[in-house]
């Protein structure tokens, strides 16, 4: 799998919404033992424990409002894989309700995000470019001027 450094090297990826990001961030660090690894605006973080990741993001919108009519979901699971393009065929033969197909980021990732029978958000990622997070808005701690 290629590395890339705006993306942590687990293959799973927890994602968590919180209300507000730089408090979730504080409290998982002090509390629990998780390491800032990277921030982007105040919107999202990647916190790393051991050989671990999780993510921390704001409550979403758009995209992910339509898997859940009654609210914004409170997590999605991120899992990275060699090939996107063939996992998201393989889920797409199988009539997987996907939210969104394979896209390309700025960040060097290519992604497709699919919900599964209970309701789970997924996001598929795989990484397609090393790009360092100050070329697309990426910051390495969280600045609460953002």
């Amino acid at each position: 799998m290629l590395s890339n450094r705006s993306m942590p090297q687990c293959d799973v990826i927890p994602e968590l919404a919180y209300p507000d990001v730089a408090a979730a961030v504080a409290w998982l660090v002090e509390v629990f033992g998780f390491r800032l690894r990277l921030g982007v605006g105040r919107h999202r973080a990647q916190l790393d424990i051991g050989r671990g990741a999780l993510i921390v993001k704001g409550h979403a919108v758009g995209l992910f409002a339509q898997a859940e009519p009654a609210g914004d979901p409170t997590h999605s699971i991120m899992v990275r894989v060699t090939d996107v393009d063939a996992h998201y065929r393989r889920a797409a033969e199988r009539r997987a309700h996907i939210l969104q197909p394979p896209a390309d980021s700025p960040y060097g990732e290519r992604q497709y995000t699919v919900c599964d029978l209970g309701g789970h958000i997924w996001i598929f990622s795989e990484s397609r470019a090393d790009v360092a997070p100050e070329d697309w808005g990426g910051s390495w701690a969280i600045d609460p001027e953002d």
